[in-house]
């Protein structure tokens, strides 16, 4: 495959990378089964091969173990790559919380410099928002470290769009990390808005909808540790429904030449010209074939038509979207 991807700026003020990145949550974390460490990290280097240079981890991803995976690729591109990661999301002993004091934010970085090796994280997340810490308390904090180099750009993850606005009125925000996809919309009616009024770049997590829009998990049996069992859109009562919904999907591809993950995703890029913002998607994988297929998805050009057929699809779906992880 010899097509690469295009770049784009980031928000108005962030750094330019390709206008697809990677989402490295399923690396090495057991969340979608059990992984094949070679194949991971040839789908890193691929993912770079053909353009992608915006790389999204979490502190809480494998408890850290995501960042310690992909960190000798991180360390050998350096000056190619921009790395994200998050703080924020804690799991432990079997429950869930969140952390958005100061001091939590300070400690959460220096783990996540360590871990990858770096000096700088380039863009860094608030991975989730509580209100019991003020958005000046939290938000200040990473904008002091800001100020003393240790993060370049600052994101927020799943925040509502007066979140978004208080916290861009402290410190320019970058990007905004949330679900969006053809199968989740609802960002689209406050969330998006917010972002294109300020120069905020989305970056949509599970662009294929957790690998449910690809067709990757019609009819398949998945691992006793995956994740997804959990997850009401691949419970059994609502799987039916939604690959009924990928089927006409596959149809539609297949008059393209291409594939239901290309399509997803082409109709996530297109959001950009109809929003009026930029959009970097962040679709994950541990095969090389399948970043190859998601590249793809970023140039594949549908007709009006498809658009308005694709567009009818989120009010079909059946099941919650999942806002854990």
């Amino acid at each position: 495959m010899s097509v690469k991807l295009p770049t784009t700026t980031l928000g108005e003020h962030g750094p330019v990378v390709g206008s697809q990145g990677f989402g490295c949550m399923a690396m090495a974390t057991g969340y979608y089964g059990e992984t094949d460490e070679a194949a991971a990290r040839a789908t890193l280097d691929r993912a770079l091969d053909l353009g992608v240079t915006l790389f999204d981890t979490a502190d809480v991803y494998g408890g850290g173990a995501n960042e310690e995976f992909i960190a000798p690729f991180v360390q050998a591109n350096r000056d190619r790559i921009v790395i994200a990661t998050k703080f924020g999301l804690v799991h432990r002993d079997g429950k869930t919380w969140i952390d958005n004091r100061p001091e939590y934010i300070r400690q959460s970085l220096e783990g996540s410099l360590r871990r990858l090796g770096v000096d700088t994280i380039d863009l860094y997340y608030m991975h989730r928002r509580t209100p019991d810490v003020p958005m000046a308390d939290s938000v200040g904090t990473m904008a002091d470290l800001v100020r003393e180099g240790k993060i370049r750009y600052l994101g927020l993850s799943e925040v509502s769009a007066a979140e978004l606005r208080e916290a861009h009125a402290i410190h320019p925000i970058t990007a905004l990390q949330t679900e969006w996809s053809l199968f989740s919309r609802e960002v689209e009616a406050e969330i998006v808005p917010a972002a294109a009024e300020h120069g905020i770049a989305l970056v949509p997590y599970s662009p294929l909808g957790r690998g449910q829009l690809s067709g990757a998990t019609q009819g398949v049996q998945l691992q006793a540790s995956d994740v997804r069992q959990h997850m009401a859109r691949f419970s059994e009562e609502n799987r039916a429904a939604n690959d009924a919904l990928i089927a006409g999907i596959s149809n539609l591809a297949s008059r393209h030449d291409s594939t239901p993950a290309q399509v997803a995703l082409a109709w996530l890029h297109h959001q950009a010209a109809v929003h009026s913002l930029t959009i970097v998607p962040i679709p994950g994988t541990r095969k090389p074939s399948r970043v190859e297929e998601n590249v793809g998805g970023a140039t594949l050009r549908l007709a009006d038509e498809d658009f308005d057929a694709l567009d009818q699809l989120a009010d079909a779906v059946r099941g919650d979207r999942s806002r854990t992880i």
